[in-house]
């Protein structure tokens, strides 16, 4: 079954500066290979022929590059943006959608195994479905709990907090696309509350594997060691 996968790389990459003042954020180099290269090769490894990139931010630079996919044997194509539409809205510009399609930043680094990832959102018959991350955070700070009366009830120094967090990679049905306003600024966040209110709610993926978002620097760091240890190619 042929597959498809809509790449989101048309942001400025403005966390991850200065790498990002001249090159677009997917050329952004881990190890030797740019980001978007390496997830293009995963995803051609996975089963994916045919990828859209959408683009703005030096958009030029970007198509240059990567051309119409032949050097991976599979099919590239571009929508580009005249207007910043975030990360759900440029799914409006994309034409010939299949009935289910991969979705992702064109900023992840992970060995999520995307073909698995596709299968079990068809196979659930999911209308969007959601690949999910465990974060822990700690406050450097001691955390105080008071009553109405501002008398302390509780302290905890230093806690840490795990949470879900998405992780950029998403299963949808073309059904969704109805969802999403054309020529319009419409986020993730705008979408995942727009399916809520209407009782459509998205499945969540639980993968506790490899998984980081090189567009912040701290996790660009990592990404760097992480290449050499991970078997992402």
């Amino acid at each position: 079954m042929s597959k498809r996968a809509i790449i989101l790389a048309g942001g400025k990459g403005t966390r991850l500066k200065p790498y990002t003042i001249t090159l677009p954020k997917s050329l952004v180099p881990v190890g030797d290979i740019p980001i978007l290269e390496i997830i293009i090769r995963q995803l051609k490894r996975h089963g994916f022929t045919h990828i859209t990139i959408t683009v703005s931010h030096l958009a030029e630079i970007i198509k240059a590059f990567f051309g119409d996919g032949s050097k991976w044997d599979l099919r590239i194509d571009y929508t580009i943006e005249t207007k910043t539409l975030s990360t759900m809205g440029p799914l409006t510009l994309v034409e010939d959608l299949p009935d289910n399609f991969l979705v992702m930043n064109g900023d992840v680094l992970t060995d999520l195994n995307y073909s698995k990832f596709y299968s079990n959102h068809v196979a659930g018959n999911c209308l969007f479905t959601i690949a999910s991350n465990a974060r822990e955070e700690k406050i450097d700070y001691g955390v105080l709990k008071c009553n109405e009366d501002n008398q302390l009830i509780s302290f905890e120094e230093k806690p840490s907090f795990k949470f879900l967090v998405s992780m950029g990679v998403y299963m949808v049905n073309k059904k969704v696309v109805e969802y999403i306003p054309k020529d319009t600024f419409f986020g993730f966040d705008h979408l995942m509350n727009k399916m809520i209110e209407l009782n459509h709610f998205p499945n969540v993926f639980q993968y506790d594997g490899f998984w980081l978002d090189i567009g912040r620097p701290d996790d660009y760091e990592k990404a760097i060691e992480g290449i050499k240890n991970f078997k992402i190619l």
